[in-house]
């Protein structure tokens, strides 16, 4: 068996590009005077560019003891409640959430040479925000939603296959049936950093901070 810590696996990673191509420039100066345009501005870039899942993000949380978890979500929307994204609140995630509210949302985007970090508090926006998100979902994810058990350990995937067939069944007898577990959630930013990579100026970070009424917006060193 291959040891994985080999210098023949280290000299591989050093050689992987991590951007190609040139990447668009960051105007700290003309950036707007709040986050939410400029980041809606990046993601319709990301979009056009037809870059994979460029509503995935990665949301980090932490239980009440400190530990910390991370998982890919997809962003639902952004609005004057903040970002928003979904999960059981009886998840793994939703569990955190409920006893420590401040969590981390990052995008990244590397044909554009783009990253987008936001730290801030969750709040769940209503049952029916909740239910009306699940009733937007396909079929298969609200089937598997229904499953239930999430993080639990699973005997086989049999038994799984099985769960997930009958969950798809009741989905399909019932448009409108929703978990009373599910939650839509918003996370209201405090600060947020836009990350910029360049070929040849090195890099452009970009943070706005959230200060009573109105946003602080300045540089920071890369």
């Amino acid at each position: 068996m291959r040891d994985p810590w080999t210098g023949s696996l280290r000299t591989r990673l050093r050689a992987l590009p991590v951007f190609i191509g040139a990447s668009p420039v960051l105007e700290p100066a003309a950036a707007p005077e709040g986050p939410t345009e400029l980041f809606l501005g990046w993601l319709d870039d990301a979009i056009a560019a037809g870059l994979p899942a460029p509503h995935a993000m990665t949301l980090s949380t932490a239980d009440h003891t400190g530990r910390v978890s991370a998982r890919t979500l997809i962003l639902r929307d952004v609005d004057g409640a903040g970002w928003h994204f979904a999960t059981a609140a009886t998840s793994p995630k939703g569990r955190d959430l409920a006893g420590n509210p401040n969590a981390a949302l990052t995008f990244f985007w590397p044909g554009l040479g783009r990253q987008v970090r936001l730290t801030g508090s969750v709040s769940d926006l209503g049952t029916e925000c909740g239910a009306q998100d699940f009733r937007e979902r396909g079929e298969g994810s609200r089937a598997a939603t229904l499953v239930g058990h999430q993080s639990e350990p699973l005997s086989s995937r049999e038994v799984y296959w099985a769960a997930f067939a009958t969950s798809l069944a009741l989905v399909r007898a019932d448009a409108d049936l929703v978990p009373r577990s599910w939650s839509r959630y918003a996370l209201a930013p405090d600060t947020v950093e836009f990350w910029q990579a360049s070929t040849d100026k090195g890099q452009t970070r970009l943070l706005y901070r959230a200060e009573d009424d109105h946003w602080e917006k300045g540089l920071l060193w890369p």
